[in-house]
């Protein structure tokens, strides 16, 4: 029988599971401007995250926007 640290593990990796499914992942060639406001992305930032379309604000905005429709 289960008792309730291991039910509290079994949420904490399903939690886990969905948030690095729902994980952007990037692919294909990185842009020099942000989608979303059009300043440029650092070159940096277009190197360790190959395919990145927006500033980390922009992205930081987007996920941030799609945590609260859940």
């Amino acid at each position: 029988m289960a008792d309730q640290i291991d039910i509290a593990h079994e949420r904490i990796e399903q939690q886990l599971a969905e948030s690095l499914s729902q994980r952007v992942r990037y692919k294909g060639k990185s842009a020099r401007r942000c989608a979303d406001c059009g300043e440029p992305i650092p070159d940096v930032r277009r190197r360790s995250v190959p395919g990145v379309q927006t500033c980390v604000i922009c992205q930081e905005v987007r996920e941030r926007a799609a945590r609260e429709r859940r």
